[in-house]
């Protein structure tokens, strides 16, 4: 079952203000309160519920997103078999090159670990003549 629309979950239409969005949030929000319902996990949920919705619905660029894709604007893609689309660190790690930040400083070595750097620095004197 997908998630219920957070504009139904708060109880306002898509043509609500942040004021009207705010509004039902704070009445709903004591309503479901877990410190005003012990015990009840339905209103824990719902509590949840609510308070998801309010994250996205008081932000305008998340409203945004939710209003042109809906959940899928918060849900990673994944194709039919339920592929997960690799961030570039497990691009990194799949060819053996370990953290995004390793390859830069020199750190890396077999398949992406950390190569220990043996002994301390060199030094010695050089006679240049003139």
């Amino acid at each position: 079952m997908g998630k219920k629309d957070y504009y139904e979950t708060l109880g306002v239409g898509r043509d609500a203000s942040p004021d009207d969005i705010k509004k039902s949030f704070r009445q709903l929000a004591r309503k479901y309160h877990p410190d005003l319902n012990e015990g009840s996990k339905e209103a824990e949920e719902k509590f949840k519920e609510i308070n998801e919705a309010y994250q996205v619905l008081s932000d305008p660029q998340k409203k945004a997103e939710y209003d042109q894709v809906g959940h899928a604007a918060f849900t990673p893609p994944e194709d039919v078999a339920g592929y997960r689309t690799p961030s570039y660190d497990d691009l990194f790690r799949d060819f053996g090159l370990g953290d995004i930040f390793d390859v830069f400083s020199g750190r890396t070595g077999q398949a992406g670990r950390p190569q220990s750097r043996a002994g301390g620095p060199i030094s010695g004197m050089i006679s240049v003549s003139p």
